[in-house]
């Protein structure tokens, strides 16, 4: 037997049942606009308005820096936990990732990335 058919047989199941969730919402749910289901909620109150606009570079720049820093730390959780049985070579693996990452910083920093204006 493929070792590929278990993943196939659970990407049928979980296609299935991913189909059968949008199904039923169609079918089960209320069907029934109404103006104020319709219009924007913002945290209980109403909403200012809508602006369909563009988000500044900044943002998406602060958000990718954040996801390039959160690899690091959970890069970080497992070689703490092996640290002992790894010895040297490990210690000096992890100091050149931090080196990089450091260095990734430290030039985002410089450049103002880190800066909202």
């Amino acid at each position: 037997m493929s070792p590929l058919i278990p993943l196939l047989v659970m990407a049928v199941i979980v296609g299935a049942i991913a189909a059968m969730f949008i199904l039923a919402s169609v079918y089960l749910g209320p069907s029934k606009r109404h103006p104020v289901k319709d219009s924007p909620f913002e945290c209980g109150i109403p909403s200012e308005g809508y602006d369909k606009g563009a988000m500044t570079i900044h943002f998406y720049v602060m958000a990718m820096l954040f996801i390039v820093f959160d690899v690091e730390l959970a890069f970080l959780f497992p070689w703490s936990v092996v640290f002992r049985s790894l010895r040297l070579f490990g210690f000096l693996e992890m100091l050149v990732f931090f080196i990089i990452v450091g260095a990734g910083f430290v030039y985002a920093w410089k450049i103002g990335a880190l800066e909202w204006d």
